[in-house]
């Protein structure tokens, strides 16, 4: 369950209809309008006006939106994605623990450098290798 801090909070100077949830924590009513549209590249758009005199915590996000057939409109933030810091990191490579328990090495280069990639990426994995002997295994 979100705790109060974590939701918008909106304070109405008149009144205004609020209500609590186990799901979903704190719900806030507000009369207004709301524009569905279209952009040009295709996407869908949605903008809310307030009808009424709102103090509310400016916010941005990444929303799940559902429109549904009688007009009520569910919105519900996502969960942002987790990373993993790398462990070990070179000029073009980083190896990471992952959360299934495996080791992951990433390798990068410029296209500009595609000759180099066998030397670099020897080189590279070399390094990181050793780092991870003299560190992990030497413990």
């Amino acid at each position: 369950m979100r705790k109060e801090s974590d939701l918008l909070l909106a304070k109405q100077l008149g009144k205004m209809i609020t209500k609590k949830t186990k799901k979903n924590g704190l719900i806030v009513m507000l009369d207004g309008m709301m524009a569905f549209g279209m952009k040009e590249d295709g996407l869908r758009s949605l903008d809310f006006q307030c009808c009424e005199e709102v103090e509310a915590e400016t916010f941005v996000g990444n929303f799940k939106v559902q429109a549904m057939r009688d007009g009520n409109v569910y919105m519900e933030e996502k969960p942002k994605r987790v990373k993993n810091k790398p462990i070990f990191r070179e000029d073009n490579s980083s190896l990471s623990l992952g959360r299934d328990g495996r080791y992951y090495f990433y390798f990068s280069l410029p296209k500009e450098l595609v000759d180099e990639l066998p030397m670099e990426l020897v080189r590279q994995a070399y390094a990181i290798s050793r780092k991870v002997i003299e560190n992990i295994l030497t413990d």
